[in-house]
């Protein structure tokens, strides 16, 4: 991947709301991960040497530095995450934790919750969702009309809105004829891979 096209990658997560992106192309694989507006460099910790008390005195040898210990390794089974997402030890607030430390478990237990995407009362019907990560346009250019409204009857092709990503507009096609119900994205707000936009019924 050239270095033009790994800036803009670089731009394009630390000026949206993503805080992680993945890229898979034939040259290699990429990731970038934002954490509070700073790329982060994730490191294994090192253990720590204090310092020695005593100060030798003036024309004593000094002492070499203390080698660093090794990192421990941790013994077990390591269980991944498979997406990024809000982490929770129990199903709700006040319940007890799925594990604790030193819980048998077996495959396929829960141990976990991981939050990716917050859809709460999730509408019926048909839900169109971004193809991409990038910004949520209305319409083809600010003060033109919208391409569709809350009752605007579509067929499956026709263009529903924009999502501008990398300098690029890409128009998003409606993937299911019938009506708008719901339009779920903000003109000009940053949207998600697989976020709802639209509800079509």
């Amino acid at each position: 991947m050239d270095l033009r096209k790994l800036k803009t990658l670089i731009d394009l997560v630390s000026e949206s709301n993503v805080s992680e992106l993945e890229i898979t192309e034939a040259e290699g694989k990429v990731r970038i991960v934002k954490s509070s507006g700073a790329p982060v460099v994730m490191q294994q910790p090192v253990a720590m040497v204090a310092a020695p008390a005593a100060v030798p005195a003036a024309g004593a040898p000094a002492a070499a530095p203390a080698p660093e210990a090794a990192p421990a390794a941790p013994a077990g089974h390591s269980v991944k995450s498979p997406m990024v997402g809000t982490f929770y030890r129990s199903a709700s607030p006040g319940a007890k934790p799925f594990v604790e430390i030193g819980s048998v478990v077996k495959e396929g237990d829960t141990i976990c919750i991981i939050e990716a995407m917050k859809i709460l009362n999730a509408p019926a019907g048909h839900s169109v969702k971004s193809p991409m990560v990038g910004t949520f346009y209305r319409s083809a250019s600010p003060g033109a009309k919208p391409f569709v409204e809350i009752g605007s009857v579509v067929k499956e092709g026709d263009t529903i809105c924009i999502i501008e990503a990398m300098k690029i507009l890409n128009e998003i096609e409606a993937d299911k004829s019938g009506t708008v119900t719901k339009i779920l994205s903000e003109n000009g707000q940053a949207v998600e891979y697989g976020q709802p936009l639209f509800i079509i019924e």
